[in-house]
C-alpha cells in the first residue's frame, strides 16, 4: 500500500466536520495534498508528523480560540471571560498579575502598585471561586499562565471546581508549570531548581492518576523568544526543557505513554511568515523522534507534539498602533498553517496597556475570519511540499540539533543528538542526560547570554536600518491618533486588600495553620505533597502564605551573575 493509500485509509476512518470544503468560488479542494505518483513521501498524520498530528487537518476540529485574559479582581476578569466565551471563544486563558506570578499576596509589601495590573489578582481559593462564576469547569477548557507557584494555583482551581461539584477526574485544560524557563528567561521563579521539580514530579504523577485529561505541564518557548532568543533557539531550548520532564516523569517511575499526552508547549509567532511555519513543522518532527526512540514512547499520542500558539509580543508597536492588527493576523496565519491546536491573538494596544473590550474583540474577531473566511482550513499543512517551506524546516531542525549537542556537552554525557540508542541507555540508567545539562546552563548563565547576544544582533541590525519595523525606522508619518487605553484603578488594589484582611478574620486561622504545617512536613518526606496543598487551599490558606512556607523550608533562588 502506498502513503497515498495508507493516509486516505485514515481519513476515511476519522470523523469530519459537517462544512464546506469548496474556495470561494466553488472549486472543490482535496483534504490534503502530496506526490502525483503516489510515492511513499510523508503525510498528514503521519509519524514524525511534520505535516501535523491527524489525517484530516482542521477538517476534522479546527484550532481552539483560547484568548489570554486577566485584570484587575477576579470579577472583573470573570466578566471578561463572559464575554469572550459569549461571542465565539473556545477556551479560557488566565493572566494573573505579578505578585501572583511570584507567589506574593496582594497585602505584600512587594505588591504595592501591582496588584491586578498585568492580570487577575489571586490570592486564595475565594478569588477562583468568583473568577469562575457561572462558568462550569467541567465543561470549559482552562489553560493557566504560571510556572512559580502553579501548584498551590493549581489547588484553587481544583477546590474552585470542588465547589461547583464538578466531577475533578473530568477537568481539562493546561498549566503552564514551566520552571526551566523561567530561570532562561522569564525570571519568576520562587526556589532553586530541585524543589521546583519536585513540586512538577509530584504534579506530574498525581494528574496521571486522578485527572488524566488534564495537561499538568505546557512547556513555554513564547517567553524565551519574548526575550530576544532567534526562532531556532526557542525551538531548540523548548524542546529541550521538554526532554527534561520527560526524563523527569521517568525517574518518577512514571509510564512515558500514559504521561506523554500530558505534555504540552507554547509557542510564539512572530513576523517572518514561512520561518514560523518551518519552527512548528520542525518541532513536532523533532519532539516525535526524541519521544519514539530515546524515551520509548509507543503511542501516537505521547509522540505527538501539541502546542498552544500567541502572536508576538514584541512584534506590536506603541508607534501606529493599528498596524499591530496586520501584524497580528500575519502571525497568526504563520501559526495556523503551522497546525497549531489553539490560538492566542494578540490586542493591538497590548504594548500600551491591558486590552480593551474592543481591541480584545477585534483580536477575537482576527481567528474567526481566518477561520471562516480564508479557506485555509480545508487542507492539511497546505505548504507541504514547498521547496522554500520544506529546506527552512530542514535548516531549522539542523539549527537546533546543533544546539541539543551543546546542552549534552554541558551535561557531560559524551553524547549526541544522533545516537539515539546511546541518550536512551543513559536515561534507562536514571542519568538523566538534557536534564544535566539543563541545569549545567542556568547554573552558568549560559541559556542567558545566548539569548542577551542574539537581542542584541537584532536591536543593531534595526538601528543600521537593515531590519526594518513599519512606523518605527520607516514610515513613520501617520495620522493616528491616540488610543483611549484600559487602565487599572489603584482602587482595585485598596478593594483586594481589605477584601484578603476580611478572608483572614472569618477563616479558621487554627485550620490553616496546622495545613500549612502538615505541607511542610510533607515536603521533607519523599511522600506527594499535592494533598496537603489541597487541605491548605481548601481552609483559605492564601497564596503567600503556602509559597512563604517553602521559601521558608527551601530557601529563595538567587541568580547568577553573566556579563
Amino acid at each position: 500500500m502506498d502513503a497515498r493509500q495508507r493516509w486516505q485509509d485514515r481519513y476515511d476512518r476519522s470523523r469530519i466536520r459537517d462544512a464546506d470544503f469548496t474556495t470561494l468560488s466553488g472549486m472543490e479542494v482535496q483534504p490534503a495534498y502530496g506526490p502525483v505518483d503516489g510515492s511513499d513521501s510523508e503525510w498528514p498524520g503521519e509519524f514524525p508528523f511534520t505535516r501535523g498530528l491527524y489525517p484530516t487537518g482542521y477538517r476534522g476540529r479546527t484550532w481552539t480560540i483560547r484568548q489570554f485574559a486577566g485584570f484587575g479582581n477576579a470579577r472583573q476578569t470573570n466578566e471578561r471571560y463572559r464575554m469572550i466565551l459569549g461571542r465565539g471563544g473556545g477556551g479560557l486563558s488566565v493572566a494573573f498579575d505579578m505578585p501572583t506570578l511570584m507567589g506574593r499576596d496582594s497585602d505584600d509589601p512587594k505588591s504595592l502598585g501591582e496588584v491586578g495590573h498585568c492580570g487577575v489578582a489571586i490570592d486564595s481559593a475565594a478569588d477562583m471561586d468568583v473568577l469562575f462564576d457561572a462558568i462550569p469547569l467541567q465543561d470549559v477548557t482552562t489553560s493557566m499562565t504560571i510556572s512559580g507557584p502553579a501548584v498551590p494555583v493549581f489547588c484553587m482551581y481544583l477546590v474552585a471546581a470542588e465547589r461547583q461539584g464538578a466531577d475533578l477526574s473530568r477537568l481539562n485544560g493546561t498549566l503552564q508549570t514551566d520552571i526551566f524557563k523561567e530561570y532562561i528567561a522569564q525570571k519568576e521563579w520562587l526556589f532553586t531548581p530541585e524543589p521546583h521539580l519536585r513540586l512538577i514530579g509530584d504534579l506530574m504523577e498525581y494528574c496521571a492518576e486522578q485527572i488524566p485529561a488534564y495537561k499538568p505541564l505546557s512547556v513555554s518557548g513564547y517567553h524565551i523568544r519574548e526575550a530576544g532568543s532567534t526562532a531556532a533557539q526557542e525551538l531548540a531550548f523548548t524542546l529541550a526543557d521538554g526532554f527534561g520532564y520527560v526524563e523527569l516523569g521517568l525517574s518518577r517511575g512514571l509510564d512515558v505513554d500514559v504521561f506523554g499526552p500530558g505534555l504540552s508547549f507554547f509557542f510564539d509567532a512572530h513576523l517572518d511568515f514561512f520561518e514560523e511555519i518551518a519552527k512548528f513543522r520542525a518541532a513536532r518532527r523533532i519532539w516525535a523522534r526524541w519521544m519514539r526512540d530515546v524515551y520509548g514512547a509507543q503511542t501516537e499520542k505521547a509522540q505527538w507534539l501539541r502546542f498552544h500558539t500567541q502572536t508576538a509580543g514584541v512584534s506590536l508597536t506603541a508607534q501606529q498602533p493599528y498596524n499591530n492588527v496586520v501584524r497580528t493576523g500575519i502571525e497568526a496565519l504563520s501559526a495556523v498553517l503551522g497546525g497549531t491546536n489553539s490560538l492566542h491573538t494578540n490586542a493591538l494596544d497590548e504594548t500600551l496597556a491591558l486590552p480593551s473590550e474592543q481591541a480584545a474583540e477585534i483580536a477575537l474577531r482576527t481567528q474567526q475570519v481566518i477561520m471562516e473566511e480564508t479557506g485555509v482550513v480545508n487542507v492539511a499543512d497546505p505548504l507541504g511540499g514547498s521547496w522554500y517551506v520544506e529546506a527552512l524546516t530542514d535548516q531549522i531542525e539542523a539549527e537546533a540539533n546543533a544546539i541539543f549537542d551543546r546542552i549534552l556537552a554541558m551535561g557531560g554525557s559524551g553524547l549526541t543528538h544522533t545516537d539515539a540508542a546511546g541518550l536512551a541507555r543513559a536515561t534507562a540508567a536514571g542519568e538523566e542526560p538534557v536534564t544535566r545539562g539543563l541545569l549545567r546552563g542556568i547554573e552558568e548563565g549560559w541559556f542567558m547570554s545566548e539569548i542577551a547576544e542574539a537581542a542584541f544582533q537584532y536591536q543593531t541590525a534595526l538601528e543600521k536600518g537593515d531590519k526594518k519595523i513599519v512606523g518605527v525606522n520607516v514610515h513613520t508619518d501617520s495620522i493616528t491618533s491616540d488610543l483611549d487605553i484600559l487602565r487599572v484603578s489603584h482602587e482595585v488594589e485598596i478593594e483586594q486588600v481589605r477584601e484578603l484582611s476580611s478572608r483572614r478574620t472569618t477563616r479558621d486561622s487554627a485550620a490553616v495553620s496546622a495545613a500549612l504545617q502538615h505541607m511542610v512536613e510533607v515536603g521533607r518526606t519523599d511522600g506527594n505533597m499535592i494533598e496537603s496543598i489541597l487541605e491548605a487551599c481548601r481552609v483559605e490558606a492564601t497564596l503567600g502564605e503556602i509559597c512563604d512556607a517553602l521559601r521558608a523550608e527551601w530557601g529563595e533562588y538567587r541568580e547568577p551573575a553573566r556579563f
